[in-house]
């Protein structure tokens, strides 16, 4: 897949250079109507939400692409040459930085653009950053089995140097949110002096509602009377519940790959659900909720509630359209929440 890309990239930059000595010089604006328009590309929604939010009227006519708009996954995502060109011809690219973006680092080789603001989120939060966590009863990824071969020595046995992997999902904090709202703007502030108050004043005030959707997390887990999550999926929550110190058990890590849970997990999981009387077993959007479904059946009771928590990860633009917004998902998700949280009468 790697070689593919970079054939890709390569034609794609050959595209750009043939452009600017022909009739389509400006194939880098071909759609943008005026030379000083910013051209801001995200890869996935909350990166688009948060910019959008800062711009508020946009005053520069900037014009704002994400890249993940048809629902695709994150982690299974490939760019097109399309995608490659407005990341090379952009202003502003940003992106999350995890593993799921490797590709990300071929494509900003050639950019065409040298002034390019580049904004990875993982890099910019730094130390906040966790590893991704295997916690007890959670299902290894046979397909990070695979991957992990692949970087063994001709000895069999790792090397020191291997890469720690991070949990990427770090969009699902709204403290995160907050941060990296303010880095942006900082960022499209110099990149735009005009209009840099009116960047500051809109992120301001959007950090306010971050902040006070924060509050209102914080004061339901307060009075929750349940305090532990049982996810019967991939568990991409980890940066949620860390920051109002919940605990959890999930069949599968954020990242997996995987969509059939052997019998031992599913055994574990029906096990704390009944030692720790858990009324609900939560999923993620997308999900089918058979290992859900399987879970409820074996516990002791077979009644507890299937709830979807929302992890931002299949946002189309047409869900965009129809007035999906980050805060807006965050909110129905601690209507979700109090609900998994409540103690059962």
């Amino acid at each position: 897949m790697k070689k593919i890309l970079s054939i890709m990239i390569a034609a794609v930059m050959l595209l750009c250079s043939l452009s600017a000595c022909g009739s389509e010089i400006n194939i880098a604006k071909a759609d943008v109507p005026g030379d000083k328009e910013l051209r801001i590309v995200t890869t996935i929604f909350p990166e688009y939400d948060w910019v959008m939010n800062i711009l508020g009227d946009n005053p520069a006519n900037a014009k704002v692409t994400m890249l993940l708009d048809n629902g695709v996954d994150l982690h299974s995502f490939q760019p097109t040459a399309d995608d490659i060109l407005k990341i090379s011809t952009c202003d502003m690219f940003i992106y999350v930085g995890g593993e799921s973006d490797e590709w990300v680092e071929d494509a900003l080789k050639e950019a065409v653009n040298k002034d390019m603001v580049v904004i990875d989120l993982l890099e910019a939060l730094g130390d906040s950053v966790k590893e991704e966590e295997m916690v007890e009863g959670m299902q290894e990824d046979e397909h990070e089995h695979e991957h992990e071969d692949e970087h063994e020595g001709e000895d069999g046995h790792e090397h020191e140097d291997e890469e720690i992997e991070y949990d990427e999902h770090v969009w699902l904090s709204l403290r995160n949110a907050a941060v990296l709202t303010e880095i942006i703007s900082n960022e499209l502030q110099k990149k735009d002096a005009k209009n840099a108050q009116v960047y500051k004043t809109n992120a301001d005030s959007y950090i306010e509602k971050l902040n006070a959707l924060d509050k209102q997390y914080s004061d339901a887990v307060s009075k929750a009377g349940v305090r532990t999550l049982l996810f019967g999926d991939r568990f991409p929550f980890r940066y949620l519940t860390d920051d109002y110190g919940l605990d959890y058990y999930a069949a599968f890590v954020g990242c997996s790959a995987e969509t059939e849970a052997s019998f031992e997990t599913i055994t574990f999981l029906a096990g704390k659900a009944d030692e720790l009387s858990l009324h609900t077993v939560m999923t993620i959007e997308g999900s089918d909720h058979r290992i859900a479904e399987t879970i409820v059946q074996n516990t002791a009771g077979k009644d507890q509630q299937i709830l979807t928590m929302d992890s931002l990860q299949s946002v189309t633009s047409k869900d965009v359209e129809n007035g999906t917004t980050y805060l807006s998902v965050m909110e129905n998700n601690l209507s979700v929440l109090k609900e998994a949280l409540k103690q059962e009468e």
